[in-house]
């Protein structure tokens, strides 16, 4: 059954924001169990975890931010480290720099084409294709304002919350991503990011290719062209398998860049868990990959 298509009602969306300092502060659980009912549409069944996102919630709260190794990985500067130790530093997108203050950084010796992340914060990711039309004083205020965030406090990540914030420079902007989510060892799908700063789209793929249209979510578009399956895929389905092999769930996003794959980041909450998939059915589908009985703690559930 296709998911409706959730309209945003400002007032409602503007006493559930006032409300979640509040609800954070109280319980964590019942923050997020609102959290997936006001987004999805759907209550949180606790003790029955079937779905897909109804188990990330569960990682989210009680497994991922007591893995250590996910927290290093969850870091862009400790996901490299974890690129590295397995054996794949050719993939790593080459860095202008590492930087624990805005201060360090200096902007006249940046690349003319740029990209800045934050290591402790999803989409905390700033884009510069001309240095020269670059608008300084905006840059430099958004990142001391990122520094500044927990992350993971505001999210209800806690994951991100242990990563030490700083900021990660790399001289490329951002081609065609390839996001492949590995369940338990094994990669399963993917969706494929194109158009980024023009007309963003998203595809979505079971393993071998082919199209996995109800996975599609949060009303996102795909593309009006098929998209093929590149001659370098197999290659970087076998790397992700083995970047993410000791983890319970992990997306493994890459760059293609001609011929040459770079790795781009780890992801273990995708969207805080919250999805909305075009297909409900989707939800189900993807949540029977996922055996989370490791990490079952019976913990408030």
């Amino acid at each position: 059954m296709a998911n409706p298509n959730f309209k945003e009602n400002k007032f409602k969306r503007f006493i559930a924001k006032s409300l979640q300092p509040l609800f954070r502060f109280v319980s964590k659980k019942q923050y997020v169990s609102l959290q997936y009912r006001y987004i999805t549409g759907h209550k949180l069944d606790w003790k029955n975890l079937n779905r897909y996102t109804e188990k990330l919630q569960y990682l989210r709260l009680y497994y991922f931010a007591n893995n250590d190794e996910v927290v290093r990985s969850a870091s862009r500067i400790g996901a490299r480290i974890r690129v590295n130790k397995h054996g794949l530093g050719d993939i790593l997108i080459p860095l202008v720099g590492i930087y624990n203050t805005v201060s360090e950084i200096d902007f006249e010796k940046l690349p003319f084409r740029f990209v800045i992340k934050a290591t402790h914060a999803s989409s905390f990711v700033h884009v510069c294709t001309n240095k020269n039309e670059e608008d300084w004083p905006t840059l430099k205020a958004k990142l001391i304002k990122w520094l500044h965030i927990d992350y993971g406090e505001r999210t209800v990540e806690p994951h991100y919350s242990k990563i030490k914030p700083a900021l990660i420079g790399t001289p490329k902007d951002l081609p065609r991503e390839y996001k492949i989510h590995v369940f338990n060892g094994k990669a399963r799908y993917l969706y494929v990011v194109s158009g980024r700063n023009k007309d963003i789209r998203y595809d979505n793929f079971y393993i071998d290719f082919s199209r996995f249209d109800g996975a599609q979510f949060n009303h996102w578009k795909s593309s009006d062209i098929p998209l093929e399956k590149p001659d370098e895929f197999e290659e970087m389905v076998l790397y992700a398998e083995k970047l993410a092999q000791d983890f319970l769930f992990c997306r493994v996003d890459f760059f293609l860049v001609g011929n040459h794959i770079y790795f781009n980041e780890f992801t273990f909450t995708p969207a805080k868990g919250t999805l909305i998939f075009d297909n409900d059915e989707a939800d189900f589908e993807i949540g029977e990959w996922l055996d989370i009985s490791s990490a079952m703690k019976n913990k408030g559930t």
